[in-house]
């Protein structure tokens, strides 16, 4: 219950940071969690959040909403047996639809996304989707890839979504539609009125800041752990030649990423660049404390799971050529504070499992 949560334990440890104006607490919350870009802990904090308030999670019915179709409210596990019923918070992968979306959320829900660098989740996607994306297959190395790609690609292959302005597909636009011309304007325009707020994964911590103020929670909530991250041995920056072409091959992404960039740091000069400083420093400070009860040390790992033992290391699988990080928990813990720390480093998989027998 409730006693496991971060926030309960900062909270007893007498921490509290207030809000400047009474708000009440958003209850209908839809995350449009987007590929390669820390959307996993940020589903781990709604998760978490979600749980501890025994709020209702619209799931899916495997593992993710009917991705890469564009999403559909029947894609939701109760939806046809009970239509009528009450959601709190929708947050796994789909391709974002938001009529769909409202039928299961209702017309109040806040509505937030995650992006980030195109540049940087092109070259994670390679490494994560190699084996499934045809387009990503065909090359050994992502040079290769970038230079093969505009004479060989074929967008209507399976999975080769994953592949080109991943970002703006997940969002529900056409990733072949070209990125000159009026619909570019348009469809930015369609995605800024239906998003109250898009986080940069690059500013993570000021994100959830932003976050925390949109909804009305409490810094405590806030606090995360990185996860499903990449050892930095299976990362390989690109030559400037090659990257300005995968910029071109990835420009919607690019027309994205830019427009967000820009309202992010807008948003950010409402909030006030000083008291941002102030908050960010309060969110670190909560984190290291929880980093300090849970874990042995506050950078994630790599391992190979056949050479571990330790069953107080939690990580994702391993995922293509992506070598997935993990935590290794204190061996010490006990009772609500295993609990809470278990919860904190929960590979989304397993802690979604969990919430479908929660919820039956």
């Amino acid at each position: 219950g409730l006693t496991d949560s971060a926030d309960t334990f900062l909270r007893s440890q007498d921490y509290r940071f207030s809000p400047e104006v009474p708000c009440t607490p958003r209850k209908h919350v839809a995350f449009m969690k987007t590929h390669k870009t820390a959307s996993s802990t940020v589903l781990n904090l709604l998760y978490r959040y979600g749980d501890a308030k025994n709020l209702t999670f619209a799931l899916p019915f495997s593992d993710h909403l009917g991705y890469p179709d564009l999403f559909r409210a029947t894609f939701v596990k109760d939806f046809t047996k009970n239509p009528g019923k009450e959601y709190n918070i929708i947050c796994n992968h789909m391709r974002f639809n938001l009529p769909e979306v409202k039928k299961v959320m209702g017309n109040e829900s806040f509505i937030f996304t995650i992006l980030r660098n195109p540049d940087t989740v092109a070259e994670s996607a390679f490494a994560y989707y190699h084996h499934v994306a045809p387009a990503f297959h065909a090359a050994q190395s992502m040079p290769e890839f970038v230079r093969k790609v505009n004479k060989e690609f074929r967008p209507k292959a399976p999975k080769n979504f994953y592949t080109h302005n991943m970002l703006w597909f997940d969002l529900g636009g056409d990733p072949e539609a070209g990125a000159e011309g009026p619909h570019v304007n348009q469809t930015l325009k369609k995605f800024n009125s239906t998003f109250h707020l898009v986080l940069l994964a690059e500013y993570f911590d000021q994100s959830l800041v932003l976050l925390r103020e949109a909804l009305c929670w409490d810094m405590e909530d806030m606090v995360s752990f990185q996860l499903n991250a990449r050892d930095p041995s299976s990362r390989s920056p690109l030559p400037p030649d090659l990257l300005s072409t995968l910029q071109r091959w990835n420009a919607l992404d690019w027309h994205l990423y830019r427009y967000f960039n820009m309202s992010f740091w807008q948003r950010l000069e409402r909030y006030g660049v000083d008291r941002m400083e102030r908050d960010v420093k309060h969110l670190r400070h909560l984190r290291q404390k929880i980093q300090d009860v849970c874990l042995q040390s506050s950078t994630p790992v790599f391992k190979e799971k056949s050479k571990i033992k330790n069953p107080s290391y939690i990580k994702s699988a391993n995922y293509g050529w992506a070598k997935i990080t993990g935590y290794l928990l204190k061996d010490n813990l006990t009772g609500q504070t295993e609990e809470m720390c278990i919860r904190m480093v929960l590979p989304e998989d397993m802690y979604l499992n969990r919430l479908q027998r929660k919820q039956g």
